[in-house]
């Protein structure tokens, strides 16, 4: 949208569809926060936390990979300690016997987790591209690109979920102790 300026926003070009139908994405049927509390409430511990072992296994051979570049070491160590977080935050959340207050929060940990993994997916993209880049790819460019994208998804996105996960992982209760009358004043 920035790159067509003013038209971005008129309908002569599909982008202003594409970012209308995104920005209703989180509110269809109210599917954003159902899935929150589907993967905070159910998936993270189905059958004994399986699909996260597996996508752990995942994480630590791009992060191997990864520090196999001195580039990347920064990165590898950033999503271990953002994995290392998640991980804190399920526990946490998971100890708490209250069904209300463990989901509270569970759309700010699904966009926390939807962060950590876009990191890894990051990561996995940037470690593929110095292999190309030592292999002497004549796509240079290319690859460079995707090394500054990730750079930046790690030093301007990936902090976020510092402050998400904490939230959750103190099972606040901000939401559910505000009544109806705060809202309308009456």
């Amino acid at each position: 949208m920035q790159i067509l300026g003013g038209y971005g926003y008129t309908r002569e070009y599909p982008v202003e569809r594409f970012y209308r139908d995104n920005r209703l994405n989180p509110i269809h049927e109210g599917t954003h926060a159902i899935q929150g509390i589907d993967l905070l409430g159910r998936k993270v511990n189905l059958f004994g936390g399986a699909a996260l072992t597996l996508l752990k296994a995942e994480i630590d051979r791009v992060v191997s990979q990864a520090q196999q570049h001195a580039g990347l070491t920064e990165h590898a160590d950033a999503l271990l300690r953002a994995w290392q977080q998640v991980t804190d935050t399920i526990d946490a959340a998971s100890a708490e016997s209250n069904a209300q207050t463990r989901l509270a929060n569970a759309t700010i940990f699904l966009d926390a987790f939807g962060h950590v993994v876009i990191a890894w997916l990051w990561l996995w993209q940037a470690a593929s591209s110095a292999d190309a880049l030592n292999g002497g790819s004549s796509e240079r460019a290319f690859y460079q690109g995707k090394l500054a994208a990730c750079q930046y998804f790690f030093r301007y996105q990936l902090p976020k979920v510092d402050a998400q996960l904490a939230l959750v992982s103190r099972l606040d209760t901000t939401t559910l102790d505000m009544t109806a009358e705060q809202f309308t004043g009456s």
